[in-house]
């Protein structure tokens, strides 16, 4: 009996048949997010890490660079089909897409022997893995100190890749957003669906997404991912800096926390009360 599947592209085919845009369709693939119970992120959960929008592509002239990102795989084509899961090292893009798919869920990992469903704190270390939707092995996301053989391939800064070792390259830490209230806030949960920074363990470089470097990949064109910390005038982290560790909605009107309505202003409520009286 033929183990039957159906691609979100509308395909159908078989385990055992890889043909055409096979390792897309499985890419590609809705994934399930872990829901969190007390609204924080744990080791384990399997999650999404957006890039949210910054809001400057007016100001910026480039309505490409507008809307939030995800970060995601962006695996070789030939090795895919080849071997039918991720081989390392693997590069990373930021996608449009914020729907949780096979390329851009990734597992809290640890690195130090907490357990599993035990909450990821500030400053903490932990690993992120994923397979991209493959059935093949894990591959962990790292960085290292930049080298001319070794940089990202148009900011030239330091690079972020998947590997296929968990090591301390492969070692990051949830940094509190606002640098005044980062010291009392260490050692405490990290709250899901909040703007955090993602901070190299070993070079203590940011992730980031600089939104202004394209590339091109199997899937279209998409943005650059690099380990390095952007600093404003004031020698605060910029919002390429920012990330949001995105769970699962646990009710039906939305697939992530991300996507979910906002609860209305005080003053909207206000408003919505007072236009309800008068009629």
């Amino acid at each position: 009996m033929f183990n039957v599947r159906t691609s979100m592209s509308g395909r159908i085919y078989s385990q055992g048949v890889l043909m055409g845009n096979w390792h897309e369709d499985v890419c590609l693939e809705e994934e399930q997010l872990s829901i969190t119970k007390d609204g924080f992120i744990h080791f384990g959960d399997t999650v999404l890490l957006v890039n949210p929008d910054n809001g400057k592509s007016s100001a910026e002239k480039e309505p490409g660079m507008s809307g939030d990102l995800s970060l995601a795989v962006n695996p070789d084509e030939a090795d895919v089909h080849r071997f039918q899961e991720l081989v390392a090292p693997c590069e990373t893009s930021a996608i449009k897409c914020v729907s949780p798919v096979g390329r851009n869920a990734f597992r809290i990992l640890s690195t130090e022997g907490e357990a599993m469903g035990e909450p990821l704190r500030y400053g903490q270390n932990f690993g992120l893995g994923t397979t991209g939707g493959l059935s093949g092995r894990m591959l962990f996301l790292a960085s290292d100190h930049k080298t001319f053989a070794n940089m990202a391939k148009k900011s030239f800064h330091q690079s972020a890749i998947m590997t296929d070792e968990l090591t301390y390259l492969a070692s990051w830490q949830a940094t509190f957003l606002d640098p005044q209230l980062r010291l009392e806030n260490e050692g405490f949960p990290v709250p899901a669906n909040t703007k955090i920074l993602i901070v190299h363990s070993h070079t203590n470089q940011a992730l980031a997404v600089p939104r202004n470097f394209w590339i091109r990949t199997y899937f279209g064109k998409e943005y650059e991912v690099n380990c390095h910390t952007y600093l404003d005038s004031h020698k605060a982290e910029e919002d390429k800096n920012y990330w949001v560790i995105v769970t699962g909605n646990p009710s039906n009107d939305a697939n992530t926390m991300f996507d979910r309505p906002k609860p209305p202003s005080e003053e909207t409520r206000i408003q919505n009360i007072e236009l309800h009286e008068e009629t």
